[in-house]
This record gives structure tokens, C-alpha cells and sequence, in this order.
């Protein structure tokens, strides 16, 4: 009985009708997720780094600008934004590196513009710069923001990078907020900076017993 009914469920899902509902779910749930929301971010303290890619300047120049715009508006000192270019995408995950292992910087944009082709050109470069970021991040605790474009058309590249939708601007802000994560996580904030998860408040640290035996951790 159990296995008539799976069979029974996977055929009513393969139905025009069935099929058309799952589609039309999708597609709301894409359409309702279209932004993201911020907390204030204060990033007056923060050391930011910005990479973009030479090839397709409009549309990444236009990128950088929104973000370091955006940047600014967050407090963003002009001495603590540095600024390099490279020639594609391709070169990002190793200069983001560079940057990172330089100890310059709290967190990294790497900005650049993929529009699909002919060929399967396309596809090799999204997947390995995009894994090749997270590669960098995760083993330089420097975070890198993926400002990547990845479009199927030029109209699609302008609509993200021209008009109200920049995304340079929530890259930016994404950027902010992640070097002051990494500030609190590492130990770096000072009092009164923003709770992002990690350490613990004032109220927190008054509990403690200052005669209690502290716990040693071997590793």
C-alpha cells in the first residue's frame, strides 16, 4: 500500500496540473526573495579592499562606484579603501588572496562581470572563481564578497549594475558587516562597537565570579 501510494504521489507531481503548481510555487518564492535587509552598520574602524576586473569596464567601473559610495555612506574612511585591478575574473581568487594575506584588510569585494556565451566558457569560470573565493575566505578568515555578475545577456548585466538595482550597494554593505563580524569574532572590537554574535555583553561578564578556577583547553 505504502509504496502504490509514493508511486501514485510521483505521477500526480508529473501531471500538467501538479506540474504547473510546483512551477508557479517557485517561481513566487524567487520573486518574494529579492533583496536583502541590514542592520546600522558602523564601519568607521573597518579596512576594506575592493578588486574588480578589467574586462567588461562599464558595468564594473559602474559596480565600484555604487560601492564605494555606499562604503563612504557606512563611514568608511577613503584611507582604509584600497582599490586593484586585475584582467578577469579568472585572476580574482589569487589576487583576493594576496590581499588577504597581506593583513591590509577586514574584508574583501572582488567585482566582475560573466555574460554567457557560446560556449561552455562561461560555466567554468562561475563555478571555479566562485569556489575559488569561498576557498580563499575560508582559509584566510579574511571574508571576500562574491560581486560577481553572472548574466545570460548584456541587458541583464545593466539592469544589476546601472539602475536602482546596483547590486555594488548591498555588496558593500554585505562587505561592512562581515569585517565587523570578523573584528568581533577575532577579538578585535572595542566597547560599544555592534554585537554581531559573538563574545559577550557587559551583563553577561558582571555574572562571573572573578575567584572561580579558570577552565584550561587542550588541544
Amino acid at each position: 500500500m505504502l509504496r502504490r501510494g509514493i508511486v501514485a504521489l510521483a505521477l500526480a507531481a508529473w501531471s500538467a496540473q501538479g506540474f504547473s503548481t510546483v512551477r508557479r510555487s517557485v517561481r513566487m518564492d524567487a520573486g518574494a526573495v529579492n533583496s536583502v535587509s541590514f542592520e546600522e552598520l558602523d564601519g568607521s574602524k573597518v579596512r576594506i579592499g575592493i578588486i574588480k576586473t578589467r574586462w567588461n569596464p562599464k558595468v564594473v567601473d559602474s559596480l565600484s562606484e555604487a560601492a564605494k559610495t555606499t562604503l563612504g555612506d557606512l563611514g568608511v574612511k577613503k584611507e582604509n579603501i584600497f582599490e586593484t585591478k586585475v584582467p578577469g575574473s579568472w585572476e580574482l581568487p589569487s589576487a583576493a588572496r594576496f590581499l588577504a594575506l597581506s593583513g591590509t584588510v577586514d574584508s574583501i569585494i572582488c567585482l566582475g562581470c560573466l555574460i554567457k556565451g557560446e560556449t561552455m566558457h562561461f560555466e567554468y569560470i562561475a563555478d571555479t572563481v566562485s569556489s575559488g573565493l569561498m576557498s580563499v575566505q575560508l582559509s584566510t578568515s579574511v571574508p571576500c564578497t562574491f560581486g560577481v555578475l553572472t548574466c545570460n545577456t548584456e541587458q541583464q548585466a545593466a539592469q544589476r549594475s546601472y539602475s536602482g538595482e546596483n547590486h555594488g550597494i548591498s555588496w558593500a554593505k554585505t562587505a561592512v558587516e562581515m569585517a565587523l563580524l570578523r573584528q568581533e569574532a577575532l577579538g578585535m572590537t572595542k566597547k560599544g562597537t555592534m554585537n554581531l554574535g559573538f563574545g559577550e555583553d557587559d551583563d553577561a561578564a558582571a555574572k562571573k565570579n572573578i575567584g572561580d578556577p579558570q577552565r584550561k583547553i587542550f588541544f
